[in-house]
């Protein structure tokens, strides 16, 4: 299976699949790849300008997080106070790296809302949230374009070259969000004040909010 077979609408659509593809990719928690791909496959040739195809890519993934963001963010209101209670001193701790977290998260392929669902649920500033955010999405969007733009796809084709149908391979990143959400519903279960107590002391601290 070619790479471009995954996406074959993608050169006839154009702009428009790439921000459908990549907002809604980004809105499912944990399944940023479709819009990585496609982004990557876009980017290969001369056909789409390279500075549009990233800066879309950015501001489309950054709205889907805000989204994301700001359901966390009204999401404790439906926890129970123990939850929220064991929750605190992990919220203190975001809080505090916040921006800098935000960024890490969104310029890098990890599984972003692992830090997107706690900054909401700590009632982190949305304005610097956004910022923090659709940095980072540039700084990833522009790398994948530029690697996909000048090296190709041969660093990925090879993976695929075996594999007649893309079933999987979307079975597999339904798999992937469904695993990352039951690690969320874990870190909602965890004992914070036990385990930050030992290294970041200062979270158990009531009057340290900020």
């Amino acid at each position: 299976m070619d790479f471009v077979d995954l996406f074959p609408f993608a050169p006839e659509v154009g702009y428009l699949s790439l921000s459908l593809v990549n907002f809604f990719g980004s809105l499912i928690p944990f399944v940023p790849l479709p819009g990585f791909l496609l982004l990557a496959t876009m980017s290969v040739g001369d056909h789409f300008d390279l500075h549009i195809l990233a800066l879309l890519s950015a501001v489309t993934a950054t709205v889907a997080k805000q989204i994301i963001f700001y359901i966390s963010y009204g999401g404790r209101k439906i926890i129970n106070e123990k939850t929220r209670k064991r929750m605190r001193p992990f919220e203190r701790l975001v809080k505090r790296y916040g921006a800098a977290a935000a960024f890490f998260a969104a310029a890098t392929p990890i599984p972003d809302d692992l830090v997107y669902v706690p900054l909401g649920l700590a009632r982190y500033n949305p304005k610097r949230f956004f910022i923090a955010t659709l940095a980072g999405k540039i700084v990833l969007s522009y790398s994948i374009v530029f690697i996909s733009h000048y090296l190709g796809l041969s660093l990925v084709e090879p993976f695929l070259e075996n594999i007649d149908d893309a079933t999987p391979i979307y079975l597999g990143m339904i798999l992937f969000g469904v695993m990352m959400t039951v690690v969320i519903v874990l870190l909602l279960r965890l004992d914070w004040a036990r385990i930050l107590g030992k290294f970041a002391p200062w979270t158990l601290d009531e009057n340290n909010e900020n």
